[in-house]
């Protein structure tokens, strides 16, 4: 998680607009789609609803709600085979930036 946020966290707005390499989406999008993905998961960890992550106006913000949804689910406990899924999304996700 950690080398993803270090990999956009210094980015610019014109990085975030760029067409992710997989799929039709803005680099943006893709991470925005991976910090729902891994809120999704701490609430299943939880036991609560899924939650919708706000897509705020900024995309420099993503790299903080990335951080703060990973710090989550991390606090939720969750079992092995959970933190493989969350791993294998971030590693698909950087490697499609």
């Amino acid at each position: 998680m950690e080398l993803l946020v270090r990999q956009v966290g210094h980015w610019q707005q014109g990085r975030w607009s760029v067409t992710a390499s997989t799929g039709n989406v803005s680099r943006a999008e893709l991470v925005h789609r991976l910090i729902q993905g891994l809120a999704d998961l701490g609430a299943e960890t939880e036991g609560q609803p899924r939650r919708v992550v706000p897509r705020l106006d900024n995309d420099l913000a993503l790299a903080d709600q990335l951080r703060v949804v990973a710090a989550d689910l991390l606090a939720a406990g969750p079992a092995e085979e959970v933190l493989a899924r969350a791993t294998a999304e971030v590693a698909a996700t950087r490697a499609a930036l």
